[in-house]
């Protein structure tokens, strides 16, 4: 939907006037966000400058992992931001860590691990726990990202089907934006034959084929979810920002990215 329409299709729903509430003058709003809610974010982010005459300043990172490019990172060595929108699990730990405000923390979408094969390939068998085992262990080459989907992959889940000694040898961590790129567009060059992230980061990649996602019983369902720094600058447009994001009018964008809304 075109930014135009979007806003006037928001507007309808009363939105608009939802995002005013408390806005006596136009903001510069800092945004750090990592890649599994962007595609939403994107779409949305117009029609939000729009309709609230606030101007965001967005910055781009991995929820979590090693990287300085990472959401944590950047806010602990004192980066500007206001409003941080990333996993669910990492938005705790940085309440944790005084780096946001915990009691402002909002979930915006559900989200699923996937997989991806290079277009044209087979599809392998994923579609039970024993099934995606045989794969892991059969496949010639993996990767997966360097934040919150990967992290739980080599911590939690190949410990948990037994063989993470076996696909350490042929496992890639990738490196996402802003430096770095989608793990599908690794697999859609053949460096490697099969891919993991979340779905969201996964389905609009030109050059693969979808498989699909792991086994429920194996799904750490990540959720993305907004909060407030603890140096918040503008925190009346900051939250304006994440009741609009929230808000159910926005669930049907959440939707065509390959998340689900959270109600």
């Amino acid at each position: 939907m075109k930014p135009r329409s979007l806003v006037r299709w928001l507007s309808t729903f009363g939105v608009a006037s939802l995002l005013m509430v408390g806005a006596a003058f136009a903001a510069d709003v800092h945004v750090m966000i990592s890649a599994g809610f962007y595609g939403v974010y994107s779409e949305l982010a117009p029609a939000f400058e729009s309709a609230s005459g606030h101007h965001l300043i967005t910055t781009r990172g991995p929820s979590m992992g090693d990287s300085p490019e990472a959401i944590p990172a950047r806010l602990a060595r004192g980066e500007v931001a206001d409003v941080v929108i990333l996993d669910g699990g990492a938005t705790d730990e940085l309440g944790r860590r005084g780096l946001v405000r915990a009691d402002s923390k909002i979930e915006f979408a559900r989200s699923l691990i996937g997989m991806v094969v290079r277009a044209g390939a087979a599809k392998p068998d994923i579609g039970s726990v024993e099934a995606l085992r045989s794969t892991l262990l059969t496949t010639k080459s993996i990767a997966y990202s360097d934040s919150g989907s990967g992290t739980y992959l080599s911590t939690t889940l190949f410990p948990k089907l037994g063989v993470a000694d076996q696909v350490a040898g042929k496992s890639r961590k990738v490196r996402g934006p802003p430096s770095g790129e989608p793990v599908a567009a690794v697999v859609a060059r053949g460096e490697a034959e099969i891919g993991f992230q979340q779905v969201s980061e996964l389905i609009h990649v030109p050059g693969i084929t979808y498989v699909g996602t792991i086994p429920a019983e194996l799904q750490p369902m990540f959720v993305f979810a907004g909060a407030l720094t603890s140096t918040v600058r503008q925190p009346e447009a900051a939250g304006a920002l994440i009741r609009f994001l929230a808000s159910a009018e926005a669930a049907p964008v959440i939707s065509k990215a390959g998340l689900m809304p959270p109600h």
